[in-house]
C-alpha cells in the first residue's frame, strides 16, 4: 500500500565550502604517475589504449580546481525541485518536475553507471514543457539510484534491479502516479525492462536505449549490420574493455577505496567510460561539456559513493531473469557507438510489443548528453507512439 505524498520530504542540495575546499586542496596534492608509454599527439583515438593520457588528465583536473563551478549544478537541481522518501528503510532521492500541462504523462527517468541525475537535467524541463505544443508533455521524476548520489546506501544485500524495479513502483505510487511510462539506458535500461515485464498494471510502456534479448539466441537470419553488433557486444564484455564490469561484479570494496580517498582517481575511472562509451573521434569534450563530466564526478565525490555505486555491478551483474518478457508497448532506440547493441530479432523475443524502433546515426552511450535534442524528440515521439497503444 502506498504511503500518503506527505512521506516524502522537499530536499536541497549544499555541498559545505569545507568539502569543496578539501577537494580542491587534494587535486592540488595529487600524486599522478608518468605518463603512457604509447604517446601520441592528440587528437588520435590511440593515445587512450593504455587509459586516461596523462596530458588529458592534467588538463580536466586543472579545469575541476580553478574553473569548474559546482555551485551552479546545486542551484539547477534545486530550480528542478529535489526530494527524498524513505522505502524499505532506504532513503531515495529523486528530482520532480511537474509539466503544466494537462495532459501530461508520468514518466520515469533511470540513471546508470558511471551516470547519475547529471545526465538528465539539460533534458527535463523540455520533457516537461516542450516549446511544441504538438509534442508529448511528461511529469518527469529522477531518482538516484540507491548507493548513487543522495539517496541512501544499502547496508545490505540485496538491492538488485529487481528490488530496485518494485521500489520505482511505491516510489511513482506516494506522487499520485499510479500508472506512468519509463525510460532507461545502461543499468537504467534493466530497471527499466524489468518494470516493464513485472509491472504491466502499472506501467503504461517503456522507452529504453539498453535492450537485452533472452540469452542463447542464434545470428543465424541477423542482416550484416546486426551480426556486427552480436560480435562488438561480444568482444566488449569478454575482452578488456569489460575488465571494469568484472572488477565491479566482483570486487567493489577493494576497488571503492581508491574511488572514494582519491578525486583524480575517481575522475580517471569515470572518465575513461565517457570517453570510450562516447561517438567521438578522441575525446568525449566533443559532444559533452567538461562541466557536465565533472558535475557527475564531483557528485560522486561529495557523496563519497565510489564503492556503494560499484556494487550494483555485485548485485545485479548478468542477473536479468532470461524467461522475462515484456508485453507492455515498448520503444526502443540503438545508438550507433553504445557498448551493448541488440538487433530487433533478438529484441523482438523478449519485448513482444516493440511499437516503434530507432538506430539513429550519431550518439553513444550518454545520448542525453551527447545528443540532447535528438534524444528528447526521440523520446517523446518514442513514448507518443507507446501512449498511442494503449489507446
Amino acid at each position: 500500500m502506498s504511503r500518503s505524498i506527505s512521506d516524502v520530504q522537499a530536499f536541497e542540495a549544499q555541498a559545505p565550502d569545507a568539502e569543496l575546499d578539501d577537494l580542491r586542496a587534494r587535486l592540488a596534492a595529487a600524486r599522478l604517475p608518468e605518463a603512457e608509454t604509447i604517446y601520441r599527439a592528440a587528437p588520435d583515438p590511440r593515445r587512450w589504449e593504455q587509459g586516461v593520457p596523462l596530458a588529458e588528465l592534467v588538463d580536466v583536473v586543472h579545469y575541476w580546481r580553478t574553473g569548474y563551478n559546482w555551485r551552479s549544478f546545486e542551484e539547477r537541481l534545486n530550480r528542478i525541485g529535489q526530494f527524498r522518501t524513505t522505502i524499505d528503510d532506504l532513503g531515495i532521492h529523486f528530482l520532480h518536475r511537474r509539466s503544466a500541462r494537462a495532459d501530461a504523462t508520468p514518466l520515469i527517468l533511470t540513471h546508470g553507471w558511471p551516470g547519475s541525475i547529471a545526465e538528465f537535467i539539460d533534458v527535463v524541463d523540455e520533457l516537461a514543457d516542450p516549446k511544441d505544443a504538438d509534442a508529448a508533455a511528461f511529469h518527469v521524476v529522477v531518482p538516484s539510484l540507491p548507493g548513487f548520489g543522495y539517496s541512501d546506501k544499502p547496508a545490505t544485500t540485496g538491492w538488485g534491479t529487481e528490488k530496485i524495479a518494485a521500489v520505482w513502483v511505491e516510489l511513482m505510487g506516494r506522487l499520485g502516479y499510479r500508472k506512468f511510462a519509463a525510460h532507461g539506458g545502461d543499468w537504467g535500461g534493466n530497471i527499466t525492462t524489468v518494470l516493464g515485464g513485472r509491472f504491466p498494471a502499472h506501467v503504461l510502456g517503456i522507452h529504453t536505449t539498453f535492450a537485452e534479448g533472452p540469452p542463447g539466441l542464434t545470428t543465424e537470419g541477423l542482416t550484416a549490420v546486426e551480426r556486427k553488433w552480436t560480435e562488438e557486444t561480444r568482444d566488449f564484455y569478454e575482452g578488456p574493455r569489460g575488465a571494469y564490469a568484472k572488477q565491479q561484479a566482483t570486487r567493489p570494496q577493494t576497488i571503492g577505496y581508491s574511488l572514494v580517498d582519491s578525486p583524480v582517481g575517481l575522475l580517471a575511472w569515470i572518465l575513461d567510460k565517457f570517453t570510450e562509451w562516447s561517438d567521438t573521434e578522441d575525446s568525449p569534450f566533443e559532444t559533452i561539456s567538461r562541466d557536465r563530466v565533472l558535475d557527475d564526478a564531483t557528485l560522486y565525490w561529495l557523496t563519497r559513493t565510489g564503492a556503494s555505486s560499484a556494487r550494483i555491478y555485485y548485485e545485479s551483474h548478468n542477473s536479468l531473469d532470461p524467461d522475462l518478457r515484456v508485453d507492455v508497448p515498448s520503444a526502443i532506440t540503438m545508438y550507433p557507438r553504445d557498448i551493448e547493441k541488440c538487433p530487433r530479432p533478438w529484441a523482438q523475443e523478449r519485448y513482444r510489443q516493440i511499437v516503434r524502433w530507432r538506430s539513429p546515426e550519431t550518439g553513444g552511450h550518454f545520448p542525453s548528453l551527447e545528443v540532447p535534442e535528438y534524444f528528447v524528440k526521440d523520446l517523446q515521439e518514442g513514448l507518443a507512439a507507446v501512449l498511442a497503444a494503449n489507446r
